[in-house]
């Protein structure tokens, strides 16, 4: 599964629909060693007043829809100073 190829064709959707500045993949499914049970890690910023618990949830259970598999929803701004560098340089971008 290319799953920055997906998102990108579902960025305009996900920008208008969500409010999304920024997003992009890491982990197993960008490294290129995912098992069977792997999730999605999904990194996002969002728009200013757009950072709600329900608009966060929406967007999670949309992209576990389209993608049928559980995601890992990280807010850039929430990232612990310990992992930010070894995520930001993971991370693909769509």
């Amino acid at each position: 599964m290319d799953v920055i190829k997906e998102i990108n064709i579902l960025l305009p959707d996900l920008k208008k629909r969500f409010g999304i500045t920024r997003i992009g993949a890491f982990g197993s499914q960008i490294t290129g060693n995912p098992s069977q049970g792997s999730d999605i890690d999904i990194l996002v910023t969002f728009q200013e007043g757009k950072e709600t618990f329900d608009n966060y949830m929406d967007l999670k259970f949309f992209l576990e829809d389209t993608f049928g598999k559980k995601v890992d929803l990280v807010i850039e701004d929430s990232i612990k100073d310990r992992l930010r560098d070894r995520i930001l340089r993971e991370t693909v971008f769509a």
